[in-house]
């Protein structure tokens, strides 16, 4: 018996072993994000690389280690960027605390989506929608500035079950090939949230495909404070100098960090994380989860 209790301890540690150095940094303060600090709120935006059936990084190859990476953050809200319908489906099976909110960026099911996931036992949604990154943000699809693909927001107003918070989720994914289209994506999105409730914080996340604080797009949200940049003004930072994009290959050491959680109003970040899990070389996805512990002020 002595020794079955003995083997049975080492167990814990010869997984933890396996996962790699990235994910021992982080997993002491967010496996326990459900029963955490009531006022902290781990946030997370992950460019998902939409699912292919193309070796070497096939989707049914990266779907588990994307599982284990997601159950081991444990965000209470992340967005999401490239995921197709049925990769969203498939996470949500994974990820049962789960519930989400989206739209294809061609419509209905079609398209890649800028998703919104949130743990159901934390946050409440009061209120949800969509536009587009164009001169016509109603239109489904719509696109003019230049690009080849049309680009979107989901957003969505949340009750925080445990304080009785509220506030706003802005989940977005700009253009990669046009820098006027980033540009006035930026404005459209800034004009936006200006005509949310001021009360309540607002969280815009998204992959935008521009560096943090060296881009013309980056300035426009971050301007007179408008936003501010929960990397920057996050007490603890993991992972500084790597860049948010892998490419399936490498860490990228001193790489654009073109992933970020931007805040508005009473938002304080005390912990940011660029987290670099693999496992025997395969990468979840082509980008790394950028992860934030953020305490929100305003009552409703």
């Amino acid at each position: 018996m002595k020794l079955r209790a003995v083997l049975g301890s080492l167990v814990p540690i010869l997984i933890l072993a396996v996962c790699g150095s990235s994910l021992l940094q982080f997993r002491a303060t967010a496996q326990t994000a459900p029963n955490a600090a009531p006022a902290t709120l781990t946030v997370m935006t992950y460019n998902l690389k939409f699912a292919s059936f193309n070796p070497p990084n096939a989707w049914p190859q990266r779907r588990p280690l994307m599982r284990e990476l997601i159950e081991k953050i444990a965000p209470d809200v992340f967005g999401t960027q490239e995921g197709l319908y049925g990769q969203l489906q498939d996470i949500a099976a994974d990820l049962p605390a789960f519930q989400w909110i989206g739209l294809g960026r061609d419509g209905g099911s079609r398209g890649e989506f800028s998703a919104v996931f949130y743990r159901t036992a934390r946050l409440e949604p009061l209120a949800f929608d969509h536009f587009w990154l164009s001169d016509t943000p109603a239109v489904m699809g719509s696109k003019t500035w230049g690009p080849k693909l049309p680009r979107m927001v989901t957003w969505v107003k949340f009750r925080d079950r445990q304080t009785k918070r509220e506030f706003f989720f802005v989940n977005t994914h700009l253009d990669h090939q046009v820098q006027e289209a980033r540009e006035k994506g930026a404005r459209l999105i800034r004009e936006r949230v200006a005509a949310f409730d001021a009360k309540l914080p607002v969280l815009l996340v998204g992959d935008f495909n521009a560096a943090g604080g060296n881009n013309k797009a980056y300035d426009i949200l971050t301007d007179d404070k408008f936003f501010t940049d929960t990397w920057t003004t996050a007490r603890e930072r993991v992972n500084e100098g790597i860049g948010t994009f892998n490419s399936f290959k490498a860490i990228e050491k001193d790489g654009p960090r073109i992933d970020w959680i931007l805040g508005r109003g009473e938002v304080a970040a005390d912990r940011t994380e660029i987290v670099t899990f693999s496992l025997d070389g395969q990468f979840p996805s082509d980008h790394f989860p950028l992860v934030a512990k953020l305490r929100l002020g305003a009552l409703p």
